[in-house]
């Protein structure tokens, strides 16, 4: 009997570049494999136990001849690279046709309606990078009280504002509206309010970034766990990109180290069902950015809090590690890359060192999620658990 899954997203960590990664330009992405080539190796020695090394070559983390988890890598099914679509083909929902993006800005009619809703006109408008546009338009935003509008790679439509002249219940009252207004051919997957402080020449970002995302389609994971009468916890982000569906509670976190505290709480409470966390740096502070000593970090930190998440769970607890997405920061790109996800599943239920091979959606770990709690079956993916438990 599995009591509860802890499913971590090791936000953009992909393992190397899909087949038609060529479509979205992302041949020769590996997060993984290339930064580890160019730090001179990674030392995840908690992570290449467990058999992350088996999945793909990694620099400093050699494949083991017993890994400690069953393995293996994921393909993303659905049409699309970005967050949104890789958590939700987790949840069993496979998209078409991908989320529409704004290369050249959004249309004016777009903006010409979203300007009539909240009474004043906008800035910018273009893709840019979110520190970025607020050094090129933060101070002229202060003297305008003009809200920043702009998108990026992915399917977001996004709000800067400073949080001394568009207070933080107006600039989330504007997302509100723009989440109402995009919809049809305009549905982006994600409004995002992006607040900061500060002043001309040294604006910061803060932490009451929301996103509003569009509602999953149903059934998926997450309703169907609640619906069996189980709980689902969202830890980050996990709440803003399922709109709040199937979240029985839902934990706000400031960065990698807040989610990794919370998640090491978390898991010390009894609980049955889904512990879900991303763990968001990966891809926004680092990923997006091209930080590539930053990202090494990052992942080295990780490494270091498993052992504690490890030593709290319990003996009908399984331990779920995968990625959403690439992002590789050695590329040029500065955006989302097209990559395999690298899938780790650990517990004492669980048999150590079993090779899942190269899954063909996302949904198949889905599908192992909710076959393990005993909550029902979702409508696409192959559930693994006949090949990793013990009995």
């Amino acid at each position: 009997m599995i009591n509860r899954i802890v499913l971590i997203v090791l936000d953009s960590a992909g393992v190397g570049a899909m087949p038609d990664a060529g479509d979205y330009g992302d041949e020769g992405s590996n997060t993984l494999g290339n930064i580890a080539a160019k730090v001179g190796g990674l030392n995840l020695p908690n992570l290449g136990v467990m058999g992350l090394g088996n999945i793909i070559p990694i620099e400093g983390v050699p494949p083991v001849v017993e890994a400690r988890a069953a393995f293996g890598k994921m393909a993303e099914r659905s049409a699309g690279k970005d967050t949104t679509t890789g958590h939700w083909e987790i949840a069993g929902i496979i998209l078409e046709r991908p989320f529409p993006t704004y290369p050249d800005g959004f249309p004016p009619e777009v903006i010409r309606e979203f300007e009539r809703r909240i009474g004043r006109s906008v800035l910018g408008n273009k893709v840019a990078s979110g520190t970025e546009i607020i050094k090129e338009l933060g101070a002229e935003h202060m003297k305008t009280g003009r809200p920043i509008v702009y998108t990026s790679a992915d399917s977001v439509f996004q709000i800067a504002a400073h949080e001394e002249v568009i207070p933080l219940a107006e600039l989330y009252r504007m997302c509100q509206i723009a989440r109402e207004m995009l919809v049809g051919p305009h549905a982006v997957g994600r409004v995002i309010a992006r607040p900061f402080i500060g002043e001309p020449g040294n604006f910061t970002r803060t932490a009451n970034r929301h996103d509003y995302s569009l509602p999953p389609p149903t059934p998926n994971l997450l309703e169907l766990i609640v619906q069996a009468g189980q709980s689902v916890v969202g830890v980050g982000k996990i709440n803003d990109i399922f709109a709040g569906q199937g979240i029985t509670k839902s934990i706000h976190t400031e960065n990698n180290l807040d989610a990794l505290e919370q998640i090491v709480q978390q898991v010390r409470q009894p609980q049955h069902g889904l512990l879900f966390a991303n763990l968001v740096d990966f891809d926004m502070v680092y990923g997006h950015r091209n930080d590539i000593e930053g990202y090494a970090r990052a992942l080295e930190q990780f490494d270091q809090y498993l052992p504690q998440i490890i030593a709290e769970l319990q003996p009908t607890d399984v331990l779920m590690i995968t990625a959403d997405h690439g992002c590789d920061p050695t590329t040029v790109s500065t955006d989302h890359s097209r990559e395999y996800v690298p899938l780790l599943i650990f517990g004492e239920t669980i048999r150590p060192n079993v090779n899942l091979g190269v899954r063909s959606t996302f949904a198949d770990l889905g599908a192992t999620v909710i076959d393990l709690l005993g909550a029902g079956q979702l409508p696409v993916g192959q559930s693994m658990a006949k090949q990793i438990l013990k009995h």
